[in-house]
Order: C-alpha cells, then sequence, then structure tokens
C-alpha cells in the first residue's frame, strides 16, 4: 500500500508544503529550524563534557557569588544570550 516515494511523490509533497505555509514563511521557518538543531547539539555536547568533568576529580567548588554566567543560545549568536546568576541556597536547616 505505501510503497516508495518516488520523485513525482516528493514533488508533489513540496508543493503542498508551499501552498500551506507560502513561499514567504519557508525560509523563516528552515533558519529557525537550523537555529534549533545548533542548540540542541550544543546543549548535548555541553552535557556530554559536564558529565565528563563529573567523573575526573575536581578543585573545590567556587564560592564567588557575584561571578556571573552567560548562557548563549547556539555559538556566535549573540542576540539571545543573557546573563545568569548561580542559584543560592538560602533555605535554613
Amino acid at each position: 500500500m505505501f510503497g516508495r516515494l518516488g520523485a513525482p511523490e516528493i514533488i508533489l509533497i513540496l508543493v503542498v508544503i508551499i501552498l500551506l505555509f507560502g513561499a514567504k514563511k519557508l525560509p523563516d521557518m528552515a533558519r529557525s529550524l537550523g537555529k534549533s538543531a545548533r542548540i540542541l547539539k550544543s546543549e548535548a555536547k555541553a552535557m556530554k563534557d559536564e558529565s565528563k568533568s563529573s567523573t575526573t576529580p575536581a578543585g573545590p567548588p567556587n564560592t564567588d557569588d557575584s561571578s556571573q554566567r552567560t548562557i548563549q543560545a547556539a555559538p556566535g549568536d549573540v542576540t539571545s544570550s543573557r546573563p545568569v546568576s548561580e542559584p543560592t541556597d538560602t533555605t535554613k536547616r
């Protein structure tokens, strides 16, 4: 029933997509899809690096509360980067 997709079927699918979304929105959608893929890739790499560094013994933790990190959405994307402050434990025990 659902055989292999040939060239006519792929062309028909592309025409339907262009008709549904419009030719002007497709480049923006492709750009945002690429940006999302870069973010996912950088986050996966950061998690992998973090897991490697957590298995090796490190020095004492940084207790300087005045320092801030900057989280960047994608490499080279400075428009969406924002400074964040580290969480502090203020609960009384």
